[in-house]
């Protein structure tokens, strides 16, 4: 078994020896932990998926063109879930998840989306399992800049990768820490932390790195480049919009609304109306550090 670190929560994946030439998992070696108590275990299983008559469908997501379909069932003894690239294609994996999330196994339907069906069971089992742990799995594209990393907030094809590559051109000293899936934890003490995970969609960026929290940005197409402060209430419509989790699940409601709360008060927030040049980074990179 195969273990590893994300923003201080520890888990185990075991793929069985004659599986495991189906799985590259370069993006996790950054992550890699030696042994210890772990928060949840995966495990690839070998053989025919099993069948689950009855099963309730809870939640359907991804309907949008290239967008990635999850779909999340009750059954009898906990849940499962199926996963495709993107609507009308077949099924990639279906994860058997026991009820309280913590133990799953992952059958692999079609070999040559291993990756993506692991990648998106471990990135669901994760949301899942620390959602009550004052932590946040994000879909934002994240830099870093001056000890601080930024958060850029956005629906899929509205610019947010496109606005981190404008403030890597035009902002000196600027990194990109994460392209879709950071992780923001919420400390003991009130301090929001952004850390790297090892998702981050079509760009190959996985860094074990970890900064204070700048700014929550969410990023709107305009025809110009303008920078609104956002209250507590906006900042927690904004954040809430971009985490992932089962919401519908009373506990991780919670978890998710309490750490959403703490994060939107430790850490400004607002909204970049902005064209997709390098104005728009400054106009941004100058409001967002001026606090």
């Amino acid at each position: 078994m195969k273990e590893f670190i994300v923003a201080g929560h520890r888990f185990g994946v075991h793929i069985p020896e004659g599986l495991q030439k189906a799985f590259r998992m370069d993006n996790y070696a950054p992550f890699e932990a030696p042994d210890g108590e772990k928060l949840f275990v995966l495990e690839v299983a070998a053989g025919r998926a099993p069948e689950f008559p009855g099963a309730e469908l809870v939640i359907d997501q991804g309907n949008e063109p290239g967008e990635t379909v999850i779909s999340l069932w009750r059954t009898a003894g906990g849940w499962l879930v199926r996963m495709s690239p993107s609507p009308g294609r077949p099924d990639s994996g279906l994860l058997v998840l026991e009820k309280d999330f913590k133990r799953s196994t992952l059958y692999i339907l079609r070999p040559a989306e291993a990756d993506f069906a692991l990648n998106n069971s471990l990135m669901l089992q994760y949301a899942f399992t620390t959602a009550t742990k004052g932590t946040l799995e994000m879909h934002a594209s994240t830099v870093v800049n001056g000890g601080k990393a930024y958060l850029f907030l956005a629906k899929s094809g509205t610019g947010k990768s496109t606005h981190s590559r404008m403030w890597l051109q035009a902002i000196p000293g600027t990194h990109l820490m994460n392209d879709d899936n950071p992780v923001v934890r919420v400390g003991e003490d009130g301090r929001v932390m952004a850390y790297g995970s090892p998702w981050s969609g079509k760009t190959p960026c996985y860094r074990n790195e970890d900064f204070p929290v700048g700014a929550f940005v969410r990023i709107v197409r305009a025809t110009e480049n303008r920078l609104e402060k956002l209250s507590v209430v906006e900042a927690y419509a904004s954040v809430y919009s971009s985490c992932s989790g089962f919401k519908a699940d009373r506990a991780m409601g919670d978890g998710l609304h309490n750490a959403i709360s703490a994060a939107v008060q430790g850490a400004p927030s607002f909204t970049m109306h902005c064209l997709p040049d390098e104005d728009a980074a400054r106009v941004c990179f100058n409001g967002v550090t001026a606090l």
